[in-house]
């Protein structure tokens, strides 16, 4: 009944009969807790599962359940306690390839990708046999790194282990290739996949849309549509951007309309993002306004940025504010907004609005987001940001950089004779 319940969406009520289970002296055995533990893990009640946690400890089942640990251990990831899940992990004195896998899946869901790359060499040296859920787990990670030296090292573990055959793998290869900016790699991994489903190709689709190869993410939507595939939302997601980035209004609008029409897509606020910048992108920012008010729901930023962006490359002042007064209620401390409606007073040389939106963005936004650039090197990526000194090698860094702006303006002096 415990197991029934959790399956069935009821975790809440999982506990109870977990409660009439011990009131009539029944303890209960590895499988339900291993269940109990899914049931927390997927409510996100770290503090339940603790409790279950301390009572597991009180009955022996971690020194002797590799399941119970291993379900444990999966709780505490997904709720986002990912060092009691590593300090769980190290304890546990057995461990099977579920166990590895959940550990490198938990670093990959709190954005620690690093960490994730470095179970998956302490799995091989501990010989055990990587699956292809390990392998797209930490490609998924190298995805968010943009670590594309270690993508290529897991594609050739994949190879040489005859795992690329799954398309789990080959999926994960096409985003990793695609956020790494090998598009021609992602390109390839898609290739080979000989038996594609809707994620590869809308994994495809979607990867060069973002990189600008519009015509190429249109083609393949066409191509996918033409052996009988059917698309789902974030495949006409891709598509939709595709178009707004090549300016294909009436492509767009047509896929828009077949969505709804010949789909039964239920609409949602990234589809009306993407109709709301390619009218405005095309210079039809009274077309997106329209859009906007007939929407069923209340805009969120996404669409009103979407269209404060087109109403500043064509110079629509007025709606401009509209949206930007609706966008700094919605975020009150997001510079982005101030700024993009600073250029636009400016370019229409409203003085006064520029100097308002300065003053207003320097009360509201204490906190920026510096920009960074980031490179690769070893296996290891390296983030600077301006005037950043944080970098264990900094001293280094600068004195090679001041050494090389010094030849660069002697080589500029010597060839203008200065």
């Amino acid at each position: 009944m415990v197991c029934c319940h959790v399956f069935n969406g009821y975790e809440k009520d999982a506990y109870k009969v977990f409660e009439c289970m011990r009131l009539q002296g029944l303890a209960g055995d590895g499988f339900t807790f291993s269940v109990l533990f899914n049931s927390c893990g997927t409510l996100g009640c770290l503090v339940l599962g603790k409790q279950t946690h301390g009572l597991v400890v009180r009955m022996g089942l971690l020194d002797v359940d590799v399941v119970v640990c291993t379900s444990l251990l999966d709780m505490y990831a997904k709720c986002g306690a990912v060092d009691d899940a590593r300090k769980l992990f190290d304890s546990m004195l057995v461990r099977n390839v579920v166990s590895w896998n959940a550990m490198i899946v938990g670093y990959g869901h709190c954005s620690q990708g690093e960490d994730a790359i470095k179970v998956l060499v302490d799995m091989l040296r501990g010989c055990c046999k990587p699956d292809e859920l390990t392998l797209s787990s930490v490609l998924s990670s190298c995805a968010s790194l943009a670590a594309a030296i270690e993508s290529e090292q897991v594609h050739g573990f994949a190879v040489k282990n005859g795992l690329q055959t799954f398309i789990s793998v080959g999926n994960a290869l096409i985003i990793s290739y695609a956020k790494s900016g090998s598009i021609n790699d992602a390109y390839k991994c898609f290739c080979s996949v000989s038996e594609r489903n809707l994620v590869t190709w809308t994994s495809m689709i979607c990867s060069f849309a973002f990189h600008g190869f519009a015509a190429r993410a249109i083609g393949l939507f066409e191509g996918m549509l033409r052996g009988g595939g059917r698309p789902d939302s974030i495949a006409f997601v891709g598509v939709l951007s595709a178009c707004s980035h090549a300016g294909l209004v009436e492509t767009g609008l047509e896929y828009f309309e077949s969505m709804v029409k010949e789909y039964q897509i239920k609409l949602c606020e990234e589809h009306y993002t993407c109709l709301v910048d390619l009218l405005g992108r095309a210079g039809h920012v009274y077309e997106a306004y329209n859009v906007i008010s007939q929407m069923p729901c209340k805009p969120n930023a996404d669409v009103l940025g979407a269209f404060l962006s087109g109403c500043k490359v064509h110079g629509k002042a007025e709606l401009a504010k509209w949206a930007a007064d609706k966008l700094f209620s919605m975020e009150p401390n997001e510079p982005v907004n101030y700024k993009s409606m600073s250029n636009i007073f400016a370019s229409s040389q409203l003085w006064e609005g520029v100097a308002k939106m300065r003053r207003t963005m320097k009360d509201n936004c204490s906190k920026r987001v510096p920009g960074c650039c980031w490179v690769e090197i070893n296996g290891r990526v390296h983030t600077f940001f301006s005037s950043d000194k944080s970098h264990p090698e900094a001293l280094r860094i600068y004195s090679i950089l001041e050494m090389l702006i010094k030849l660069m303006k002697d080589e500029y002096f010597r060839w203008h004779d200065i």
